[in-house]
């Protein structure tokens, strides 16, 4: 069975954060496992450090002995943030290897991330997502993004991996 990840992390009133993961077997299929797991510290937001607060929280949660391995992880922000390869949190994902194949979707354009592939989805919305991938070639990655489960801008495995992080 294929596993394809989507994760987020929501930062905690009282400081920590909430990591969450929802696991589909395909990129257009039903949620078949959720999960979450809460750090105590995460560190400050340091711009186009965004990946020194969220690996942390990440790693716990994808590392845990009883996750089963990912064959694809789709984050929320950016892989890379420039078009010469500047690592962004997917990259730092990758390179744990927490999944050989890491989909970045944004939803805010980065100034430095002009390689992100811009793709519009749902029926009411003309703001894009920015798409950026490592282990796949990033126009794959953008068709895999338009053609994810949901007709909103953002695909439901990531809305419901939002709500997940943000409520436990």
């Amino acid at each position: 069975m294929t596993r394809f990840g989507a994760v987020d992390v929501h930062y905690l009133p009282d400081g920590g954060a909430r990591a969450a993961l929802v696991v589909c077997p395909s990129a257009y299929g039903e949620i078949i496992e959720e999960r979450t797991v809460e750090v105590p510290e995460v560190a400050e937001y340091r711009p186009g450090n965004f990946y020194e607060r969220e690996l942390p929280p990440l790693r716990a949660l994808l590392s845990a002995p009883d996750v089963e391995p990912l064959d694809l992880l789709i984050i929320d922000g950016y892989v890379t943030l420039t078009p010469d390869g500047r690592p962004g949190l997917g990259a730092h994902v990758h390179a744990d290897a927490l999944a050989p194949v890491v989909i970045g979707v944004a939803k805010t354009r980065f100034h430095g991330a002009t390689h992100a592939i811009e793709v519009i989805r749902g029926t009411t919305s003309e703001r894009p997502l920015y798409v950026t991938a490592m282990g796949v070639p990033p126009d794959d990655a953008a068709h895999l993004v338009r053609r994810m489960a949901g007709n909103a801008r953002f695909p439901d495995a990531l809305r419901r991996v939002d709500r997940l992080a943000r409520s436990g």
